[in-house]
């Protein structure tokens, strides 16, 4: 049986580490052939080694649309096409309302939305018709989350994009859908202190942090062929956190 990716053409933006990386690593195991995108030089190298032949590692920041055009450009090169394209790349920093700063503000919109945004429209020229979009999102989106404001701000903004997205790019036959992952125990959990980390496990009625292969899992099943009728929808990873 053919993988459920082979011969297709993968970009993921923001696919060196976390989640980002467990997807990337997911879609090269269908088959796909993936060109993962990050900021550093030796994390996006390592990560690509790591994954294999079928990964290709690009270094860009997802906030500047220069990189982003650069990369997409080097995929036009490679491949001449995009298949499946992740928008994964994302920041999150807490922040009261007292604390917020211009700055802070600045920084989540740039690379959570604005990167999601140009990413998109710089890729939309290569995505074939019958591609697929997945944004990296959060059940943030729709909960209330402090200190976390902002970042949440993001993730709704970016539920809210798909649904517009996947009504303007359906003539095209272009999917857009959404993972929203809960908490989920990527590196960057390494540095939270036991007692946070049972207070995010607490209410998940699973009893557990997701790992980042099952949300992998979600997105590779929205990208390929077997969510062909699933566009402008929301994919919750979240142990029933935000659902029961």
């Amino acid at each position: 049986m053919m993988a459920s990716m082979e011969n297709k053409v993968a970009l993921v933006i923001g696919g060196a580490k976390g989640i980002g990386l467990a997807t990337s690593r997911a879609l090269a195991q269908e088959g796909a052939s993936v060109i993962l995108t990050g900021r550093r030089q030796s994390e996006v190298a390592a990560s690509a080694e790591a994954i294999g032949p079928l990964a290709q590692g690009l270094v860009a920041d997802a906030a500047s649309q220069a990189d982003l055009r650069l990369v997409v450009g080097e995929v036009d090169r490679r491949y001449g096409r995009i298949d499946a394209l992740v928008l994964n790349a994302g920041l999150s920093e807490p922040a009261t309302i007292a604390e917020e700063t211009s700055g802070h503000f600045d920084r989540h919109f740039a690379v959570n939305v604005r990167g999601a945004l140009f990413g998109i429209q710089v890729a939309l020229p290569l995505l074939k018709e019958g591609a697929s979009v997945v944004l990296i999102g959060s059940i943030a989106d729709a909960m209330g989350v402090t200190p976390f404001s902002t970042y949440a701000a993001t993730k709704a903004a970016l539920r809210s994009y798909a649904r517009s997205w996947a009504a303007e790019l359906a003539p095209r036959r272009i999917r857009v859908n959404v993972v929203a992952p809960g908490p989920t125990d990527t590196d960057m959990m390494t540095a939270v202190s036991d007692e946070m980390r049972q207070k995010l496990i607490a209410p998940i009625p699973l009893g557990r942090m997701a790992h980042p292969a099952e949300v992998a899992a979600a997105a590779v099943f929205l990208l390929s062929d077997a969510a062909s009728f699933v566009t402008g929808a929301e994919l919750c990873v979240d142990g029933g956190m935000g659902q029961v």
